[in-house]
């Protein structure tokens, strides 16, 4: 169950003064990748420095990383531990997600980190991670409409919850590429709370590092990732001086080049958990904002002279399934819809029915073959891995899928060895 308000995180650290200092970044889509850019820049420059992120992906504990390695997982439980015998004894009565959060905290602070890269769970005002007091710098990252049920029906709603996350004193960085109502409601907060605030503009990268238009160049990145790149680069450059007078920002920039965010438009080969040894799109693109740019992707990287693509999707129950799917599954495409199984300390998260899902994407016009396997995950990606041969194909529709698949890949990998 989500339980969003501060009173319990702030009942279990009443007694742990944070010992390092804070980048805190919100929005609906780019969190993750703003934030894995920003460890990878702060270990190159010899910044200890923490990320906590969520959902996980594999293990409940590789959500928290020190210097780009994630927590010992001895460690995790030892703490995590510590927390919940704390909850108990206190009555506290936190969510999941508030322990989580507390237990990423002492972490940081027992691993000495000088700077910990948090994202937002939900929202951003009542969101547990929002008991921060020392931030260097907030991030605003692109925000669509999405758990409406929580944060407001409208964009203006929602974009003020994750505004929420904004401190008096603290400069902050905008994804410049919002719209303009998203715009419009940060700048008026903004001015309200009297803010130093920049806004990205990824198409005049030179203007903010000289090294990175060459970045943006070799790697051929879509729209979506210069835009989070500029807020990475933007956040470092407000951030680091704060922690290392003097320190050469601007030479870490090629770095970036080096740094990748598993189940995001990750290519990946299934062998030896599936006979396939082509590559495999893994995306957990979950919303509608995050459809349409996998959509992008696929449009511009895989359907090359009109070719199909094979596809295996799940979706999590409650996801607006029609906005999603038809953003990225095209006529002519084949389809298998299965379903991610218990998300480890996320319990309220169920899977969509897969044949709700076929019944969303037989709505396709002209689509190609649809087979619904249940909880056949394994099945459902056989049946795809032979219908696309050595043609395109994608996972794509939950971030729990991915976490499934990657989790059964290493699995396979550790029964060949």
């Amino acid at each position: 169950m989500i339980e969003l308000g501060l009173s319990r995180i702030s009942r279990l650290l009443q007694q742990t003064p944070l010992s390092w200092k804070a980048i805190h970044i919100a929005g609906t889509n780019g969190k993750g990748s703003i934030s894995a850019y920003l460890s990878h820049l702060l270990t190159a420059d010899g910044i200890r420095c923490g990320r906590f992120t969520s959902p996980h992906l594999i293990d409940r504990w590789d959500c928290i990383t020190i210097g780009e390695s994630v927590v010992q997982e001895s460690l995790f439980r030892h703490i995590e531990a510590q927390v919940k015998l704390r909850d108990q004894t206190l009555g506290i009565g936190a969510s999941e997600f508030e322990l989580l959060t507390a237990t990423a905290f002492e972490i940081f602070n027992h691993e000495r980190v000088e700077i910990g890269v948090v994202e937002v769970g939900m929202g951003g005002r009542l969101d547990a991670t929002n008991i921060l007091n020392n931030v260097l710098v907030s991030v605003i990252a692109k925000i669509g409409l999405d758990h409406q049920a929580l944060l407001g029906n409208t964009i203006e709603e929602i974009t003020r919850e994750k505004a929420g996350i904004l401190k008096p004193g603290v400069p902050c960085v905008v994804d410049g590429t919002n719209s303009p109502e998203v715009l419009s409601t940060l700048d008026a907060r903004v001015k309200e709370l009297g803010l130093t605030a920049t806004y990205t503009n990824p198409n005049a990268p030179s203007d903010l590092s000289p090294s990175l238009g060459g970045v943006f160049r070799d790697l051929d990145l879509l729209p979506h990732q210069r835009a989070n790149m500029c807020g990475a680069v933007s956040a470092l450059k407000l951030a680091v001086p704060r922690v290392r007078p003097g320190s050469d920002v601007d030479s870490l920039i090629p770095q970036l080049s080096n740094v990748e965010w598993p189940g995001r438009l990750q290519k990946i080969v299934l062998n030896p958990l599936i006979t396939r040894t082509e590559p495999v799109l893994l995306d957990g693109a979950h919303n509608a904002q995050s459809a349409e740019v996998l959509g992008q992707y696929v449009e511009q990287k895989l359907r090359s002279q009109g070719k199909n693509v094979t596809w295996v999707v799940a979706a999590s129950r409650g996801k607006d399934v029609t906005s999603l799917f038809h953003s990225f599954i095209k006529p002519g495409d084949q389809v298998a819809t299965t379903t991610f199984g218990p998300v480890d300390g996320m319990p309220w998260v169920k899977a969509a029915e897969t044949e709700e899902l076929a019944a969303c994407v037989r709505s396709i016009p002209e689509i190609g073959e649809v087979k619904s396997f249940g909880d056949d995950i394994l099945g459902a990606l056989n049946w795809a891995s032979g219908n696309a041969g050595g043609g395109s194909m994608a996972i794509a529709g939950s971030l729990y899928l991915v976490s499934d698949i990657l989790r059964l890949l290493r699995d396979a990998q550790k029964d060949r060895l």
